[in-house]
């Protein structure tokens, strides 16, 4: 009996006791977007959170929360056992995974953060119009798009704080190439989040940046949807709605591109780093005038009269 009793004893030990009994730190354990739990668990054992990944297993199988693992970051210290990780593991992560597609307005944006965090509609609004609003260069287009891992206790000004750290990074790096440029970075960032709005892809972006600076150096008219979209807002259907001829007439704002000259006053979306690159590096082009066929494919023209026959072309059929 105490042989059974000795071997029961070592083979827990083994089995389910903490990898380090004496630490006190606090690490960060992630667990990736779509990861498989059998990758979890070789990640628990090669970075020292659990003894034995069997032995985990059988915590988790026992408990019966086998396959209940979120992805997320969780807090864990390696003086835990298995049954302590595998409880932990199988609760509410500590930090969130948060995917921001490119070209989102920061409304948009906000929705996301509200639904992942569970945010009142007192905090969403905030992000809106407070959070998002406390520098005129800020008010728009420095939300970098991204998947960030965000911990749940983290307030929208942090979040907002933690957006703006994370652009600033990236786009420090294309600070010099506008400078070299003679663009204002306001500016070049401004007709960024145009094009990533009206590219259909990553291929289309620099002809369009080329074709907005040729309509930006003649002193046109953008005349762009997207930057009407974003004036008009929100409508039943969504932020992107196409616009309707009535929508060109009677929204008067500095963001409608058909009555007014230049760039709106600040970004209409946050653009991804294709879209700032395509502005720096436009194509060559004496094109004017582009529009996107049924398929996506752009279309471009010299001269009114071309586009309105594209537009009977590709567009009319």
């Amino acid at each position: 009996m105490l042989s059974i009793i000795l071997g029961w004893v070592t083979a827990s030990t083994v089995l389910f006791s903490s990898p380090d009994p004496k630490s006190q730190k606090q690490e960060v354990f992630t667990v990736s977007l779509k990861s498989e739990e059998s990758a979890v668990v070789d990640k628990l054992k090669s970075q020292g959170f659990i003894r034995n990944a069997w032995g985990f297993n059988l915590a988790l199988t026992i408990k019966g929360k086998h396959n209940k693992i979120e992805s997320g970051g969780y807090y864990l210290i390696k003086n835990q056992s298995a049954w302590q990780v595998a409880d932990k593991l199988t609760t509410t992560p500590d930090m969130k995974w948060v995917v921001i597609p490119e070209g989102l307005r920061k409304e948009e944006i906000g929705e996301i953060l509200a639904k992942t965090f569970s945010w009142s509609d007192e905090e969403l609004n905030k992000w809106d119009i407070t959070y998002t609003a406390m520098k005129f260069d800020y008010i728009e287009g420095v939300y970098f798009p991204d998947t960030y891992l965000i911990p749940t206790n983290e307030n929208g000004l942090d979040v907002a704080k933690r957006m703006i750290r994370h652009f600033d990074e990236k786009f420090a790096l294309y600070l010099p190439q506008f400078a070299k440029q003679n663009i204002i970075w306001t500016t070049g960032l401004r007709l960024a989040s145009i094009v990533q709005r009206e590219a259909a892809g990553k291929s289309d972006m620099p002809l369009i940046a080329g074709i907005l600076w040729n309509r930006l150096f003649k002193e046109m008219k953008l005349e762009i949807d997207a930057t009407v979209q974003y004036a008009r807002g929100k409508t039943d259907t969504g932020w992107w709605t196409p616009i309707k001829a009535s929508d060109i007439t009677e929204i008067d704002s500095p963001y409608n591109t058909y009555k007014y000259k230049g760039l709106p006053p600040h970004p209409i979306s946050n653009p991804g780093i294709n879209a700032i690159e395509a502005v720096l590096n436009p194509a060559e082009t004496d094109c004017l005038y582009y529009l996107h066929d049924s398929n996506r494919q752009i279309h471009c023209a010299m001269t009114y009269k071309e586009h309105v026959e594209n537009i009977e072309k590709y567009l009319m059929n």
